[in-house]
């Protein structure tokens, strides 16, 4: 019987232990329901959006969650960038 390899850490994934709600309810918080739907142009954005629908849209297109995870990413970087706090950004170092 083959011995399966042990799960990787996903210490250096930003996305790991969140769920894909977290994710919609953050960029939805930040962008608002136009921006996300200017920025990831798909009608569960644009027409009727709710979390509900978006997810249930997302769990079955995976190219339509890929472009929701990065631009996610690019938020938090945004954020970092900004020096601002927000979702996962981090704690500013001690002096």
């Amino acid at each position: 019987m083959p011995i399966s390899p042990t799960p990787l850490k996903q210490t250096a994934n930003p996305l790991h232990g969140l769920t894909l709600e977290a994710i919609v309810t953050a960029l939805v918080a930040h962008y608002g329901w136009v921006g996300l739907s200017e920025r990831v142009p798909v009608r569960c954005f644009s027409s009727d959006p709710s979390v509900a629908s978006s997810l249930k849209f997302l769990r079955k297109t995976p190219w339509a969650r890929d472009k929701v995870e990065g631009l996610y990413l690019f938020m938090l970087r945004d954020i970092r960038r900004a020096g601002g706090a927000g979702p996962g950004a981090s704690p500013p170092s001690p002096p």
